[in-house]
């Protein structure tokens, strides 16, 4: 079993000895299934009852949870095939990265939504029924899948327009930049990055500080939706802690080289893994409702009905 991580761009190769290398995977393994238990707790509750499924607010939630569920689930395996399998075919890598980038583009869009979800829950109760219904917010997880698609099938188009055919065949460490290696690509990542950061930002704080003005006057209903919309701003900045991870990377090996493979596993423990238990906590624990029921399943309760 290999069991090396290298940075493929060139870097030394700093091998992790078997035990460390077998504690890194069931420490990633363990967080995952928990995650993705409780994640499952909150579809299962999700689906398992009528006041939720027709809900704007919890099928925008559920969609949330269902994208953490395959980023966590594709996150675990690149990082399990990092150690056993090493390299890995290119076009494996390929379609394993788009699922993983679809999902990534997807959180901080679906945060946005639940975040004007709540404002007008808060600020235009009157009109909420009116506008946020389960059609309107169905075409609106269509957007969001077609919004991140657009975003991230041109490094696709790129690589296939730049690379040989016989490029797809050959074998490489499984990360974006190796898979997708055209320095357009990292331009136009890059440009994607900070038109995403701008508007997604744009669009918490302004109403944050909306739902805050409202609920100095308002019920308590409104200062639990500025906390819902802070813990999304948190949830948020987690989320596009992700984009300047490869910064991270570069500087924690020009400060820490020798530690660069510990430092690549604390990087993803961060960047990759801790931003998708932060749904769990906003609804599934903050949320009284959601709280009630998702208890009775994680404790194996049966209703009585």
């Amino acid at each position: 079993m290999n069991i090396s991580i290298a940075n493929v761009t060139g870097v030394p190769d700093n091998r992790d000895s078997f035990t460390k290398a077998v504690i890194k995977n069931v420490i990633v393994v363990v967080l995952s299934i928990s995650i993705n238990y409780i994640n499952a707790g909150l579809i299962h509750t999700f689906c398992g009852n009528q006041i939720f499924n027709t809900n704007p607010r919890y099928i925008l939630f559920v969609h949330l949870v269902i994208n953490d569920m395959i980023q966590v689930t594709l996150t675990v395996a690149l990082f399990i095939i990092s150690y056993i399998l090493y390299k890995i075919h290119v076009f494996v890598c390929c379609i394993l990265i788009l699922i993983a980038l679809f999902t990534t583009e997807n959180t901080p869009l679906n945060l946005a939504c639940m975040a004007v979800e709540c404002y007008i829950a808060i600020c235009i109760p009157l009109r909420h029924a009116q506008i946020c219904t389960i059609k309107r917010t169905r075409l609106l997880i269509s957007l969001i899948w077609i919004t991140s698609l657009v975003s991230v099938l041109p490094d696709l188009f790129i690589t296939l327009a730049t690379e040989p055919l016989d490029y797809f065949n050959t074998q490489v460490f499984c990360l974006r930049e190796t898979a997708f290696r055209s320095p357009r690509i990292i331009e136009r990542r890059n440009i994607t990055y900070i038109v995403y950061l701008v508007l997604v930002w744009c669009i918490i704080f302004f109403i944050y500080f909306r739902i805050l003005f409202t609920a100095r006057t308002a019920s308590r209903h409104a200062k639990k939706a500025r906390n819902t919309v802070l813990l999304h701003g948190l949830q948020l900045l987690l989320c596009m802690a992700t984009y300047a991870e490869h910064l991270v990377k570069q500087a924690v090996l020009q400060w820490l080289p020798k530690y660069y493979s510990d430092s690549l596993f604390v990087c993803y423990i961060i960047f990759q893994i801790l931003p998708r238990s932060i749904s769990s906590i906003i609804y599934g624990i903050r949320d009284k409702t959601f709280r009630k029921h998702l208890k009775r399943y994680l404790l194996c309760k049966v209703s009585p009905q």
